[in-house]
């Protein structure tokens, strides 16, 4: 195996949509990121093959801040070790409800719980008059498509470039951002499509596809306002691409400073 990179931040996104939380260690399980889009707002007027609320809609949910009740508790399941001496085939991704509980700090600063009604009337503000909102919670990450997003510095870093304005990393809402070990230009990790990466000492992905983007990253991480060039230049310039999307063959614990290994062809 080649060394290829080392992780830089890992993130998950509890409620979908809303703000990021950084996190110094990560599960990566085959259904996806411990604790990742376990929330979402399902709501009424949505299309039916993607059925919730999300900032494209409701730019307001990017002034959103989750936070855990017990972050010590939310980067990984209460039975991993017992679980992880098992035999292979056992998931040991089963989390306690008490430990992912959530809060929410609205754009007005003030901190709610996640299933208290005044955030729905805040979500629903500006909203058609039908829309009905409804909380809704799953082990199971709901992201759009792929369980795992990976995105290198170096292709934020060429984004800008092409954008001539500065852009925060957070826009790609991608939950491992690495830094190559050499010096490579934005789009490198485009050739690893097809091919194995293990980060960290055992967890393992095989990465799948390039990841199409949408208006998300021209929606600015931490007011919402939208700047249409950004998403313009990727599908210019990029074919409309940047960054991976991976399944998980082999779960683990992921933390930052980790290696990132290419497996042989």
């Amino acid at each position: 195996m080649t060394t290829i990179g080392t992780v830089e931040s890992l993130w998950c996104y509890p409620v979908k949509s809303m703000r990021g939380v950084e996190m110094p260690e990560i599960f990566m399980g085959f259904s996806g990121i411990y604790g990742d889009r376990c929330y979402a707002f399902k709501s009424s007027t949505a299309r039916k093959g993607f059925p919730y609320l999300n900032a494209n809609v409701q730019q307001k949910m990017l002034q959103c801040s989750p936070q855990y009740r017990y972050p010590e508790r939310a980067s990984k399941p209460p039975n991993l070790t017992e679980a992880a001496s098992i035999a292979p085939g056992v998931t040991p991704a089963n989390s306690d409800p008490e430990d992912m509980l959530l809060d929410v700090v609205t754009p007005a600063g003030k901190t709610i719980s996640v299933d208290d009604p005044e955030l729905i009337q805040l979500l629903s503000e500006g909203l058609d008059e039908k829309t009905q909102l409804k909380l809704v919670r799953s082990d199971r990450a709901l992201t759009d498509c792929r369980p795992i997003s990976l995105i290198s510095l170096s292709t934020i870093r060429q984004i800008e470039s092409e954008c001539s304005i500065p852009i925060d990393k957070r826009r790609f809402r991608a939950n491992v951002y690495f830094d190559f070990v050499s010096d490579e230009s934005g789009f490198a990790e485009d050739n690893f499509v097809g091919r194995r990466l293990r980060i960290g000492s055992t967890a393992t992905v095989m990465v799948l596809e390039r990841d199409p983007r949408c208006k998300m990253i021209s929606l600015d991480p931490d007011t919402g306002e939208h700047n249409p060039e950004v998403s313009q230049k990727v599908a210019q310039a990029n074919d409309n691409f940047a960054g991976l999307y991976c399944a998980v063959l082999v779960e683990g614990v992921l933390k930052k400073g980790d290696s990132i290994k290419l497996e042989a062809a």
